[in-house]
């Protein structure tokens, strides 16, 4: 079985969806451990709360982002983790966190990349007026919010939309594909090769994965 190891920021709702789907049989893997920058993340707590190791690391404890990111990796390193998980994972990594991870570490971003990579993905889908928005899944490289897509969910903007509104409508998919892709990968299906996504045996499209 394979080993995930899931790293949040904040209220770890999509880390709850993962757990949902490994306790229910929907992701053949196990989550061996929860970590976070921040001690008061609420995702330690969902961890806790399902028996999965969880830790916080100070970053003022680190002179800089590479040694916080080293400590992190190391940490991480212990658990012998198949695939890592950024679920909500509000900090920057560092290129040599990415190397050491490549190719097994997964994001997801509230945005129908590339199109609007970084942060207030849904204010800028407001404020400018889109028919659509959405969510997608992403191998992590160098580049933000730029590695290969894996997998996306379209949702609708409405005119008198708040920001919360798209919020709740993108997390609803996002608490759909997140375990579907995890389980992707649990069962070896997933892969990247060359820079691109595989599915399959099939290279993914720009987009990544799509049904019609």
């Amino acid at each position: 079985m394979k080993r995930i190891v899931v790293l949040v920021s904040g209220e770890g709702s999509n880390l709850q969806a993962l757990i949902d789907a490994c306790q229910q049989g929907r992701i053949n893997a196990k989550i061996s451990a929860v970590f976070s920058n921040k001690a008061a993340a609420y995702g330690l707590e969902r961890a806790r709360l399902a028996d999965i190791p969880a830790h916080a690391l100070d970053v003022k404890a680190y002179e800089d982002r590479t040694a916080f990111d080293v400590a992190l990796a190391d940490a991480i390193e212990t658990f012998q983790p198949d695939l890592v998980v950024l679920a909500g994972y509000m900090r920057i990594l560092s290129a040599e966190f990415v190397q050491r991870f490549a190719g097994r570490m997964i994001n997801i971003h509230p945005s129908l990349l590339p199109k609007y990579p970084g942060l207030h993905t849904h204010r800028q889908a407001i404020e400018n007026q889109d028919a659509e928005h959405g969510t997608s899944v992403h191998f992590v490289t160098e580049q933000l919010d730029g590695g290969p897509v894996i997998l996306q969910a379209k949702v609708p903007v409405f005119a008198d939309d708040t920001e919360e509104d798209l919020v709740a409508r993108v997390q609803t998919q996002e608490h759909n594909i997140y375990p579907l892709v995890v389980g992707w990968f649990a069962d070896e299906r997933l892969s990247l090769k060359n820079g691109q996504a595989i599915l399959d045996n099939n290279p993914l499209s720009v987009q990544g994965y799509a049904e019609d």
